[in-house]
């Protein structure tokens, strides 16, 4: 356990969180500088692309990759945030498993509140699909917002017919548009980068008018996850999302889906990409990627 390391994180996010008073261009700014000074791991090659009539990033290893794909969503409550700013977890996955991922650069808010971006989520897969990917072969991977796009990306796949993937990994996902779970308020004080009124803010963009209990704001709270892959969730225990993940886990379990809930101690949320400054960010990514390969199929 890194005590040293966690607490000097800690310190450093207190002093970088974004601040609700800020523009919609100043936060992007911010978070986009914040995201790009994290370490990028060696041996990955990253092109531009598309994918479902979206701007994408290509994120593959420099040497032969394995089969399949990883279909990366990145986190930004869905207002904030491009494939960029995802690059150093994207990467840490593509080195850790072999596996090539496209990360998509799906719409946000307020520009194009929900529900643009799940529907971006389902063109991705379907075109995955309409290349000659099997389900079996791609796997659905993010953070933070892009966490809970995994899952309600998948609910809406599975509503449309369409086949499931091999399998979700969600970093710190945002699965409770109601914000009800008892951590949004015990661990007020513990999270560094999260507050209510940033949350919010940023949840008012994002959901305008919409109903916050419909399952593709909340799954934790209303979903039927019925016919999900096998799922792995990872969050730590100073996050405000904490018990998004557990009812999350809890409701997949009652549903009858494989679902592995990992629980870090006293650290941030997404911790994972924190890798080079926190022991546990490399270990968690190890483990998520250990999960993957041994589920996702050429």
């Amino acid at each position: 356990m890194s005590t040293v390391q966690r607490d000097q994180l800690d310190a450093q996010l207190r002093g970088a969180a974004a601040g609700s008073e800020q523009s919609v261009g100043e936060m992007r700014e911010n978070f986009a500088q914040m995201m790009n000074a994290l370490p990028v791991p060696e041996g990955v090659r990253v092109h531009e692309t598309s994918l479902g009539g979206r701007p994408a990033l290509q994120v593959g290893p420099e040497v032969a990759a394995n089969s399949g794909t990883l279909l990366y969503l990145h986190g930004g409550s869905h207002v904030v945030g491009s494939p960029r700013t995802a690059l150093g977890l994207t990467a840490g996955l593509v080195v850790r498993t072999g596996i090539a991922a496209v990360s998509l650069d799906y719409r946000l808010a307020p520009e194009h509140p929900f529900p643009a971006d799940v529907q971006d989520v389902v063109s991705a897969y379907r075109d995955l699909l309409d290349q000659g990917c099997a389900p079996e072969s791609i796997a659905f991977a993010g953070d933070s917002a892009g966490g809970g796009l995994t899952i309600t990306g998948a609910l809406a796949a599975r509503d449309a017919g369409l086949p499931m993937p091999a399998a979700i990994v969600a970093f710190s996902p945002g699965v409770d548009a109601t914000r009800t779970g008892e951590s949004m308020v015990t661990k007020a004080d513990a999270d560094p980068l999260l507050d209510r009124a940033y949350l919010d803010l940023m949840s008012g963009f994002y959901i305008v008018d919409q109903d916050r209990r419909d399952p593709l704001l909340s799954p934790a709270v209303s979903a039927d996850l019925t016919g999900l892959p096998p799922m792995l969730v990872q969050v730590g225990t100073n996050e405000m999302l904490l018990d998004d993940a557990r009812r999350l886990a809890l409701r997949a379990s009652d549903a009858e889906v494989d679902v592995i809930l990992d629980i870090t101690a006293k650290v941030p949320h997404v911790f994972q990409s924190f890798t080079g400054i926190l022991d546990e960010a490399g270990e968690a990514l190890d483990r998520a990627a250990l999960f993957l390969r041994q589920r996702v199929r050429g």
